[in-house]
């Protein structure tokens, strides 16, 4: 059970039967996590599948939409221009119902064109709805779990994204191999569409709106879950979920760590974005078919979906985040390099997955190190919104760097995305370092309330300050 009481101090303590609340973790994870996953692999397979409907005949044949180059490079960066505009709607996870927030944007993503006009359209509200959707879900999960649980589970989530692309690849390869009545990206986009309309109408009617509204939940479940979300960000922010405190909000628009992290996601994102729309053109270059290149994209993806699982519950276990995201930084930066300076086909497909490997895993660490070192709900809310809209300006850059005319090697897009993982890793780096001397700041003025209560012997010591207890995630 879980035991609230107050101490002489009039301060809030809260008891956590340990047994219940591994039994909630669980349950959460059967319950929660394979819906969100569900449905942020769909966000995904939406947003980069147009890389593998190119290689499939969108531009050219009898049947395609006679798009230019310089048309199509437009289709993939305006995407990113509602999608930055929009991300403060992450917030309205903590202001509109789960369920129905998700009902409304996911539902917009279905949408498929058959001209270039049309796809413009289609892929501006489309951005527009997952601006809404997958950027605030580390937020969404941040009400379920602990910080020291948060990790592994934005890494669950997030690795949907190379598994997408894996599945994406594998999947366009099925189709393109066959001769459907359709041209064969016509039915890609409808194949990997369908499924997201009835996917929102599960999580209308299964995704629960906070812990103590689950419905896989008992009544004392409930309780420890309430009480596990009072210990994580106080008894207000817990109680008060339809508001942001717009205070809160004003200090975390301030705050160093948030702008030093957004400009991680921003170098991270250049690689992230470019890489799954552009991974069939750079293995067609290499002398594969257009039907291989689909199929040979698959497995990159694969291995890069099992280390986001790793890298994130190695980094909660060890509680060393920054260090993992500057080694996974600098793998995904070699890379490049790599991939960029060399020709042999090996090589340069050895260096796919290093670069894979590097980037995603990357971006799921970053996540959930913004909500560690947050310590309220309002203000993780407005670090992940800053994230997001800072972050989402990497992509407008990677998905222009990588033109036509630059084939088969694309020199300019790899360096350049390779330099950015470089810079990635030394951002971390600082980050880290600015994290650390916080937490000893804190060290010296806990020391300081204590010696000052020895002094005055009031027996135990109680504090409501924020800050006081709280430390930054390494």
């Amino acid at each position: 059970m879980a035991n609230e009481g107050k101490t002489d101090e009039g301060y809030q303590y809260v008891h956590i039967d340990p047994a219940i609340q591994r039994r909630i973790v669980r349950k959460l994870d059967w319950n929660l996590m394979p819906l969100v996953m569900a449905l942020y692999l769909f966000s995904v397979l939406d947003r980069s599948n147009i890389g593998n409907a190119q290689t499939a005949g969108l531009s050219k044949g009898a049947n395609s939409i006679h798009e230019t180059d310089a048309q199509y490079q437009w289709l993939l960066t305006l995407f990113y221009i509602p999608y930055i505009l929009f991300e403060w709607m992450a917030l309205m996870w903590k202001v509109v119902p789960p369920h129905m927030w998700a009902f409304a944007t996911v539902l917009t993503w279905f949408a498929t064109a058959f001209n270039w006009q049309g796809m413009m359209v289609c892929r501006f509200f489309m951005a527009m709805a997952e601006a809404g959707y997958g950027p605030g879900l580390p937020y969404l999960l941040s009400f379920f779990y602990m910080c020291g649980e948060i990790g592994l589970r934005c890494g669950i989530f997030l690795s949907a994204a190379p598994f997408a692309t894996c599945f994406s690849g594998a999947l366009a390869y099925g189709i393109t191999s066959g001769h459907p009545a359709l041209a064969n990206w016509k039915v890609l986009f409808l194949v990997e569409g369908i499924p997201t309309i009835c996917l929102a109408f599960v999580a209308w009617f299964c995704l629960p709106d906070s812990p103590e509204k689950a419905r896989f939940l008992n009544s004392d479940e409930k309780k420890v879950a309430r009480a596990r979300a009072i210990r994580q960000v106080g008894e207000e922010s817990a109680t008060r979920l339809g508001s942001v405190n717009f205070k809160e909000a004003g200090q975390a628009l301030l705050d160093v760590k948030n702008w030093l992290i957004s400009l991680m996601y921003f170098s991270c994102n250049v690689s992230f974005a470019s890489l799954p729309v552009f991974m069939p053109a750079i293995l067609t270059g290499m002398g594969f078919t257009s039907i291989h290149a689909q199929g040979l994209t698959a497995p990159p993806y694969f291995v890069s979906f099992l280390m986001c699982i790793i890298t994130t519950w190695i980094a909660d276990r060890t509680k060393q985040r920054g260090a993992v995201i500057i080694v996974l930084s600098v793998i995904a930066g070699i890379g490049y390099i790599v991939l960029a300076s060399c020709k042999g086909v090996g090589v340069r497909y050895f260096a796919l997955f290093l670069a894979a490997i590097g980037v995603f895993p990357s971006i799921a660490n970053i996540l959930p190190w913004v909500l560690n070192n947050q310590g309220t709900a309002t203000k993780r809310g407005v670090g992940i919104a800053m994230l997001q809209m800072i972050g989402q300006v990497g992509p407008v850059l990677g998905t222009r760097v990588f033109p036509a005319s630059q084939g088969p090697y694309y020199h300019k897009g790899l360096y350049i995305c390779g330099a950015f993982m470089f810079f990635n890793a030394l951002l971390a780096f600082i980050l880290r370092t600015y994290l650390s001397w916080q937490n000893k700041q804190a060290d010296a003025r806990e020391a300081e309330v204590a010696a000052a209560a020895a002094d005055e012997k009031t027996g135990n010591i109680a504090v409501e300050n924020e800050g006081f207890g709280f430390r930054n995630i390494l």
